[in-house]
């Protein structure tokens, strides 16, 4: 690795592991249809480092390789020469800054979920799964991607929160988790569960909100298996 201005070293070995992980997962939310074209951007924190792993700009999530991942520091140094990374890079490193705990960021544009985005509405948690892996959900206003406003937005949502999801209105959705599979995992359940809510909702002929949810006595109980 090239040192930077964090000087920090990363075992050739753990790198090849953690950007072949951020490419395997990327893939996976392309082939599950949670992601068009070159849109989105997934990270993760580099374990014990102020260095973080982003998609490539302008790179295919359904085709994503090793060769299209970024290693930066959270201050914003490119630390692999020649590789330019997501323009919403901003918001990711602002993330791992606020939120020690997490270590990986997922950013898709699941249509269920971004059409509670478009109808400005933060999707209601449905059923047990959803309500046991997210926990609580939060939104922000459509602002230009990549800007400085839409980071700022951002980062104030996850910030002294313990938040593992918001909805960028007409946008797309970030999910948190302590690693990049446990973020893109979150995303997965918060789009089965707009999907859901929407399908319920036409049962019931009324709009998601007004659904009538059963008493939960265990919220978390889904999410330990």
């Amino acid at each position: 690795m090239e040192n930077g201005a964090e000087d920090v070293r990363v075992a050739p070995g753990l790198l090849r592991a953690l950007r072949s992980e951020l490419a395997a997962v990327s893939r996976r939310g392309y082939e599950r249809g949670l992601v068009p074209g070159v849109s989105g951007n997934n990270s993760l924190r580099v374990p014990g480092t102020e260095l973080l792993l982003i998609k490539a700009t302008d790179c295919c999530q359904g085709e994503m390789t090793e060769a299209e991942t970024v290693l930066m520091s959270l201050s914003g140094d490119v630390l692999d020469p020649g590789r330019k990374p997501s323009k919403e890079w901003l918001w990711h490193a602002g993330i791992y800054r606020a939120r020690p705990e997490v270590g990986g960021i997922v950013h898709l544009h699941p249509p269920y979920s971004v059409a509670f985005a478009v109808a400005d509405e933060v999707p209601m948690l449905v059923h047990a799964a959803a309500r046991g892996h997210l926990r609580a959900l939060d939104s922000v206003d459509l602002l230009p991607a990549g800007s400085r406003e839409l980071a700022d937005a951002v980062v104030e949502k996850f910030a002294g929160t313990e938040i593992r999801g918001l909805v960028m209105r007409e946008h797309g959705t970030v999910t948190v988790g302590p690693d990049v599979r446990t973020a893109y995992y979150r995303t997965e359940y918060l789009e089965d569960d707009a999907k859901v809510a929407l399908l319920a909702a036409q049962i019931t002929g009324g709009p998601p909100r007004a659904l009538r949810l059963a008493e939960d006595s265990a919220p978390h109980a889904e999410a330990e298996g």
